[in-house]
């Protein structure tokens, strides 16, 4: 899932460099108002990778989810307030 989330990532950074570039290296010769219009798109794009590129999958851990070793999860849970210290 990993490997697939960064594909896309990168297909629509891609995009986005793409689509300034093509905006104001040819498209404002013809049309400013779509030069400008082409940035703005271009302007969503990273915010929408970074959320795609950051989602959690269904079997990607969590931050918070035991990691399997007893004494280090007793430790983060003492540290989150979870538990009390002894």
């Amino acid at each position: 899932m990993y490997a697939r989330r960064r594909h896309v990532y990168f297909a629509m950074m891609g995009t986005c460099i793409a689509l300034f570039v093509l905006a104001w290296g040819v498209v404002r010769l013809w049309s400013t108002p779509a030069a400008v219009a082409m940035c703005v798109v271009a302007m969503v794009i990273p915010p929408v990778a970074a959320m795609i590129a950051n989602r959690r999958g269904p079997d990607d851990r969590w931050w918070d989810d035991p990691s399997g070793d007893p004494q280090s999860d007793e430790w983060w849970d003492e540290l989150d307030g979870k538990k009390k210290p002894r």
